[in-house]
């Protein structure tokens, strides 16, 4: 039996936005299609879109639009059209590490001392005497630094991910030379925890946690982990609680352990590590078919990320009816 979009009688499709990846996105293809659900998975092919667009979509997976903004532009369009789209382009758009920290501790989950930093530089028309008259200056560093807990702390960017501009410094003066190199990135200064332990959640769909043990120094995963239950148990439940927050149906977060304590070090990752090569047959194995299960289960649910959103509602409603005044 072939599934269709009863308003156009055309087979359901998933598409797949990627960048250079080549080991996830054709297994995770081939699972859908092989399945026989009546439902196609394809890569999206575009180059150039008109305004309110048809998007022949049911379900966009975007593991690429965050470095390529002519698909952030397209996938917004295809949200408006009432596609479901994993993950969410403009909470993506909006999301940092400094927001992440403050959440999650008004969430109750444990995560280090954070705070932002003005950036270094500007772009061009950016005066400093006139364009930055809210800014106090100079910085008093010592400050920042007893704010997080004193050194070592960690310098990285608000925005980044894959462990990009991520820097362990030791002292005041190798902060400083370390922010003074950051350019236009936005960089927040972070608590070193000293874990014992360490893991890495996947997150898919609202509820689904999968845990892996995790060494962010060599950047290898364990085949198994031996979390005590009471531990185990707060990691799922403290994952679960930050990805429902955050509303990614497709997402990474990550914990450092200490003295039994999992402190959620990095969470923003929309784009998680799926290849095969990092992580092992055995969790690769599990991304694909359960990202085949979550993306057949939406794309036969009415779920639209439109929904999240007061102009999504708002397109529910009849239009406006033009007024006779005057």
């Amino acid at each position: 039996m072939v599934m269709v979009n009863s308003a156009s009688r055309d087979p359901l499709r998933i598409g797949l936005f990627v960048g250079r990846e080549w080991s996830w996105p054709p297994a995770f293809i081939e699972e859908v299609n092989r399945r026989n659900a009546g439902i196609i998975a394809e890569y999206v092919k575009i180059g150039g879109t008109l305004m309110n667009e048809p998007c022949p979509y049911r379900v966009i997976v975007d593991r690429i639009s965050h470095e390529v903004p002519y698909y952030r532009l397209y996938l917004k369009n295809a949200v408006l059209q009432g596609v479901k789209v994993i993950n969410d382009p403009f909470m993506w758009t909006a999301d940092d590490k400094f927001f992440g920290a403050s959440l999650a501790t008004k969430l109750g989950v444990a995560s280090p001392r954070t705070v932002a930093l003005p950036n270094k530089d500007y772009v061009p028309g950016i005066v400093h005497n006139e364009s930055l008259r809210n800014l106090k200056y100079p910085l008093d560093w010592n400050a920042l630094v007893e704010m997080v807990g004193g050194m070592p702390c960690v310098l990285k960017d608000a925005h980044g991910g894959g462990w990009k501009e991520v820097y362990v410094v030791h002292s005041v003066a190798e902060l400083i030379w370390r922010y003074n190199q950051s350019g236009l990135l936005t960089m927040i200064l972070q608590e070193y925890i000293q874990w014992d332990d360490y893991c890495r959640c996947m997150c898919l769909g609202q509820d689904e946690i999968y845990v892996m043990k995790y060494d962010p120094n060599t950047r290898q995963y364990h085949d198994q982990h031996n979390f005590e239950p009471a531990l185990l148990e707060r990691i799922v439940s403290d994952a679960r609680k930050l990805n429902q927050a955050l509303g990614y149906d497709m997402n990474t977060v990550e914990f450092a352990i200490k003295d039994g304590v999992p402190y959620a070090i990095d969470f923003m990752n929309p784009a998680p590590d799926m290849d095969v090569n990092s992580l092992g047959r055995k969790h690769f194995d599990w991304m694909v078919t359960h990202m085949a299960d979550l993306t057949i289960r939406l794309a036969q649910s009415g779920d639209r990320t439109l929904d999240r959103y007061v102009w999504g509602k708002q397109l529910q409603q009849p239009p406006p009816q033009p007024s006779n005044a005057g």
